[in-house]
């Protein structure tokens, strides 16, 4: 089934959402922040029918900016056990306003592939070679990760067919990502790199690296130390020191480097520790969304319950770094009050790539229940937006941008499932994402389809941020994770 490229240039209201197709679009109503919710665009949905998967489901988006143009990639036809049907693409070339999709060639056996189904999306941009990167997990029909595969092109709407970039051994993978070295002055200019976890190793965490616009890839390289974990999220500096925060176990953020273009990497140093409250119905884990400024200095964000009494739901937490081995204390981002009863995960941060210290600009998108102690057929599940003018020291308040959804409208991967991450990108003084919102379906055909609210303003606000007023310091309480992640 080959499917080329549509466009979608209709802003609606999200009251509007999916009329022509039957869906009934849940009303976002009015922001906490005050006004209306943003009006919504849908960037894709789901073309595919049969093979076992839960179709129509789009999931678990990374959203990439160069200049103005804006790449977003996600799992389409989403399977219950592990991985979808392929990886789709939305591309804009006026920062969000406008959107071209379609679906990557050459991986799954519906677009002329080899592979089962492929997992784990994720962007990047190789300034060097002019080229964007797309990789993705491949499965097997025994429904393994069996390695990272990478599809490239020029202009983000046509792309090549994959080339193998870790793995495809007898060894098994999961979560991976991928970033280029985009800094004219670093030695190790053009330089990209993979992270992904092996699992049949213990989720020991390996790199591997590219010098030819992703061409071709190095060996897989083992940092020092103990390294295992996932959800590793490399990250280049101006001078190419790479540093990749990583979640050891959900237990812990943790870190290592490279400072020679990959040839050798570092011992972990830890992050924070995480404490982290389990969302009922979700399957929502505590993996980090990383960033950098203009000047190198990185930004980690996370789900945390630490500020919360009794741990009774998750912030959205921040540290920072200026050399990825000292980081800052742990600050809360002050989305509502500690007593609010809310509960936020799965954020996806923004940094402008353009400005550093204290002008930094900053975006967040996030997803939230309003009621964090809800029965599962009673949850209902909300997609917010803050934003910081001055690097996180104070913010905005919330607009939600979707929902409320019902947890049964939504794939089913290990509890409810829009993604194990999401993304957002600055471009100037607006933050633009891409997320997932699911509707009530028309009988036994879902309806949870790509949407981004356009480029949103970066406003800040008054609200503070803060480390005091810590209230948890134990250990999460016991919560299982669909591990692996495919």
């Amino acid at each position: 089934m080959r499917h080329r490229p549509s466009t979608f240039r209709t802003t609606v209201a999200v009251a509007g959402m999916l009329l022509a197709t039957g869906a009934v679009a849940a009303p976002a109503g009015a922001s906490p922040g005050g006004g209306q919710a943003p009006q919504l665009i849908r960037v894709s949905q789901d073309p595919y029918r049969g093979d076992g998967a839960q179709h129509a489901t789009e999931a678990e988006p990374d959203t990439l900016a160069h200049g103005t143009t804006v790449v977003s990639v996600f799992q389409t036809g989403r399977f219950s056990n592990g991985g979808s049907t392929d990886t789709g693409w939305a591309t804009s070339s006026d920062s969000g306003r406008t959107w071209k999709h379609g679906f990557l060639p050459g991986i799954t056996k519906p677009e002329g592939g080899v592979w089962a189904r492929v997992s784990d999306p994720a962007v990047a941009y190789d300034a060097k070679a002019k080229v964007w990167l797309v990789s993705g997990l491949v499965i097997d029909s025994n429904i393994n990760g069996r390695g990272v595969v990478i599809s490239r092109s020029g202009d983000g709407l046509n792309w090549s067919k994959p080339v193998i970039a870790a793995g495809n051994n007898s060894k098994s993978y999961d979560k991976e990502w991928v970033v280029c070295d985009n800094s004219a002055t670093s030695p190790h200019f053009g330089s990209c790199y993979v992270e992904v976890d092996v699992t049949s190793s213990g989720d020991q965490v390996v790199m591997t690296r590219s010098t030819d616009g992703g061409r071709t890839w190095g060996p897989e390289k083992v940092p020092s130390g103990s390294v295992f974990g996932l959800g590793g999220q490399p990250l280049v500096q101006p001078d190419g020191t790479v540093v990749v925060p990583y979640t050891a176990g959900f237990s812990s953020i943790r870190a290592f480097r490279s400072t020679d273009g990959g040839s050798s990497w570092t011992a972990p140093v830890t992050v924070s520790n995480i404490t982290d409250h389990g969302t009922p119905g979700m399957r929502e884990e505590p993996l980090p969304s990383a960033e950098i400024d203009a000047a190198g200095k990185i930004y980690v964000v996370w789900d945390d319950c630490r500020f919360r009494a009794s741990c009774s739901s998750n912030d959205i937490v921040m540290s920072t770094s200026v050399d990825g081995k000292r980081w800052s204390n742990v600050v809360r981002i002050p989305i509502d009050g500690v007593r609010s009863g809310m509960d936020h995960f799965t954020p996806g941060l923004g940094v402008s790539p353009k400005l550093s210290g204290k002008q930094t600009k900053l975006g967040l998108y996030y997803y939230f229940y309003p009621k964090a102690a809800c029965a599962v057929a009673d949850c209902r599940l909300e997609v917010g937006y803050v934003s910081s003018v001055d690097a996180g020291k104070t913010w905005s308040a919330p607009t939600k941008l979707a929902g409320p959804m019902k947890l049964a409208w939504l794939a089913q991967a290990g509890g409810a499932m829009i993604g194990d991450y999401i993304s957002c990108s600055v471009i100037g003084d607006s933050a633009t994402s891409v997320f997932a919102v699911g509707h009530k379906p028309a009988g036994s055909v879902k309806h949870q389809a790509m949407y981004s609210a356009g480029p949103l303003p970066i406003t800040g606000g008054s609200r503070a941020a803060g480390s005091g007023g810590v209230r948890f310091s134990g250990a999460s309480p016991t919560r299982s994770y669909p591990l692996p992640l495919l």
